[in-house]
């Protein structure tokens, strides 16, 4: 199919051009602004800054909002800078930096070359200063200071001198961000926005700090730059404004006459409705708040995301009246190509976000952020490795025949990438159909979406000619037969058992062996929880949702705990709703036909329970590296010489959790190494 009869045809309301203020987008793609931490060094633009992002302009999409720049904050004296999870009360801004202004012009023009246009988020977000001294976000008690009339005008000078410095840098655009507790939506927030002065008040009055932004940032930069802003459709939480409110507030703003576009969604950060759905939502969910805004800013381009991932449901939100513009920024991360694909007709080839939010829930909006840490997607391995990618993704030297055992993410992706460099790949699986642990997550309610990347995988396997073999068990002998310069063990681990008294009971049953449909439990189950992740609440969604009475034994402080901020309150939600009963601090002692002992994770005290008609244990995984022993036995003279084995006449590598359990994006990664190192 023809690049021109695809868009034609499939997409012809995705791919036409739009005039925002004086830029003119090649595409309704966008990428909003994420911080996902591209830098090396986090909120600077630098080299894999740019390569992240220009990444995207040249796979097609045709708005890239990067990352969000934080502004400063007018702090009293020797009171120090605040840091908290993705944000920040700073004396010294970014923009102020030497360098600044050299560098984000750089990446202005990278993003220029490909017809893509650049607009960059300026944000003032602290839970240091508000409106009213109250709290900002429901999860934390952080109280901040209730600014004064002369502190509001610093604040918003601070948007006018930002503005300043991103239109000497060449930008196409600036959005002053107004969502998910910015120091903007303090103020139109009727639950945040207490005041009894000019700054607070009325659905009017509440948005006379934005209007004084826009005005004062039109002022400084004329029709440079378009300018808008990006607003949160209702807030979801009790006291906040609905939809209703947010439209009259925005009408109002937009008789200032500055706005160019308004960028909307729907949620925020730290409960449900989550404005980063994971794939526990619905695709576009909340797609009215952007036809209402549509309907009440004739001639306005609005700009609608939340959780669209597929270029076919793009073109029906512009088909319906709903936006002009559609946010698809995770679609984006997971492959930066997609754009560039669905325009050519190349649809089998797009690899699709799974909606998992390990992007953001690593970054810099993670609680304990690690300043080391690359953006990650659990799909894409390229993600945060891009300069890496540009100089050691190539053709195979010497067409080689590369063995993988194992088809979940790790062995999978080895061989996908290994096959794309023109190696010979052999893949088994003993399983009878492709994605190992991947499967087990895709039966769990609200993950479906996970399967897309096994549909992508065996889609890539087949068209660079993998010989994949389904249904194959192998041992050493018969891999060694096969004459392989490299083998790849990627056989995954093994739900852990604890030696617990009581355990091998007919009555006792493995997560695993529930999602996969090899086991029945009873009416009345426990669950018994050591490990942190999605794990144990899926499996008690699992047993909820078919009308089970569940109960979580859970090894301490409470579930979940490594779940991201934007994903656990869909997770939980669905607990609650079905009746799942929760018990922290608990360690399962002994399991006995009528009784369950734990004992306490504080003081080590010991409770019983009874009534359970089974037991459904959640205690993570351990490596399954045995094939791996076996060849490395086989092997032994060559690897004698060559520990490391980089010089053996055959390769031998441990891959995934066979290796070390850890998540999918690990595995990927992993895989994608080994797949790039034959």
């Amino acid at each position: 199919m023809s690049a021109s009869g695809a868009t034609t045809n499939q997409f012809r309301r995705l791919f036409e051009p739009l005039k925002v203020g004086p830029m003119t987008v090649p595409n309704r793609i966008c990428e909003t602004t994420n911080t996902i931490r591209a830098a090396q060094l986090p909120g600077f633009v630098d080299d894999p800054f740019i390569a992240h992002h220009a990444a995207k302009a040249r796979g097609g999409t045709g708005w890239i909002g990067s990352e969000t720049f934080l502004l400063n904050s007018p702090l009293p004296n020797e009171a120090a800078d605040e840091f908290f999870p993705g944000t920040g009360a700073i004396r010294i801004p970014l923009f102020n930096m030497p360098g600044f202004v050299e560098s984000l012009a750089k990446f202005a023009g990278a993003v220029r070359e490909t017809g893509s246009v650049t607009v960059c988020q300026l944000t003032q977000l602290n839970f240091t200063m508000a409106a009213s001294s109250l709290p900002i976000v429901e999860a934390y008690d952080w109280i901040p200071h209730e600014l004064d009339s002369q502190e509001i005008q610093q604040l918003i000078r601070t948007y006018a001198d930002a503005a300043a410095k991103f239109a000497e840098a060449g930008v196409d655009g600036i959005e002053i961000h107004c969502a998910h507790e910015t120091l903007p939506q303090t103020f139109l927030s009727p639950a945040m926005n207490r005041r009894g002065d000019e700054w607070g008040g009325d659905a009017r009055a509440r948005t006379k700090f934005l209007r004084e932004v826009l005005v004062g940032v039109k002022e400084r930069v004329g029709d440079a730059l378009a300018l808008g802003i990006r607003i949160n459709g209702q807030e979801s939480r009790e006291g906040g404004y609905e939809l209703l409110e947010l439209r009259e507030m925005v009408s109002h703003v937009a008789e200032t006459g500055t706005l160019d576009f308004v960028n909307v969604d729907v949620g925020h950060s730290w409960g449900g409705p989550s404005y980063v759905q994971p794939s526990y939502y619905g695709h576009a969910v909340y797609r009215e708040a952007g036809k209402a805004l549509k309907v009440d800013l004739a001639g306005i381009p609005i700009l609608f995301s939340g959780r669209v991932n597929d270029p076919g449901i793009a073109e029906q939100l512009l088909e319906e009246g709903c936006c002009d513009l559609v946010g698809m920024t995770r679609a984006g991360i997971a492959d930066p190509e997609f754009a560039n694909k669905a325009r050519e007709g190349r649809l089998a080839e797009i690899r699709r976000c799974i909606g998992c939010n390990r992007c953001i829930a690593k970054s810099i909006h993670d609680d304990a952020p690690d300043m080391f840490a690359k953006p990650t997607c659990s799909v894409n391995p390229e993600v945060g490795n891009e300069l890496h990618y540009a100089m050691t993704y190539k053709p195979a030297q010497e067409r080689k025949r590369f063995v993988v055992v194992g088809g979940g993410a790790a062995g999978s992706e080895a061989a996908r990438v290994a096959a794309s460099r023109g190696h010979e790949v052999i893949l088994f699986e003993r399983g009878s159909k492709l994605g190992g642990q991947i499967n087990l997550a895709a039966a769990a309610p609200g993950r479906d979406s996970f399967e897309d990347f096994v549909i992508f995988q065996e889609n890539e396997l087949k068209r660079h000619g993998v010989d994949l073999r389904l249904g194959s068990e192998v041992d050493a002998a018969s891999v060694m037969a096969l004459e392989p310069d490299a083998i790849a063990c990627a056989t995954g681990s093994r739900p852990r058992r604890p030696d617990t008294p009581g355990v091998e009971g007919p009555n006792v049953v493995q997560g695993w062996d529930l999602l996969a449909g090899r086991a029945e439990v009873g009416d009345r189950v426990a669950v018994i929880s050591q490990e942190d992740y999605f794990e144990t609440p899926n499996v008690a969604d699992y047993l909820a949702e078919r009308g089970k009475r569940v109960e979580i034994f859970h090894k301490y402080l409470g579930i979940g705990s490594q779940i991201d901020r934007y994903s656990i309150a869909p997770v939980m939600t669905r607990l609650v709703q079905g009746g799942v009963k929760i018990h922290t601090g608990m360690r399962l002692a002994s399991v006995s036909e009528t009784r369950l002992e734990f004992r306490s994770a504080f003081g080590g005290q010991i409770q019983s329970f009874e009534g359970f008609d089974s037991v459904v244990l959640v205690y993570g995984s351990t490596p399954d590296a045995r094939l791996y022993h076996e060849l490395k036995n086989e092997l032994k003279d060559e690897l004698e010489n060559d520990p490391d084995g980089a010089g053996a006449a055959t390769r031998l590598f441990l891959v995934g959790s066979a290796w070390v359990p850890r998540y999918l994006a690990e595995a990927t990664q992993h895989g994608a190494r080994v797949g790039m190192e034959i």
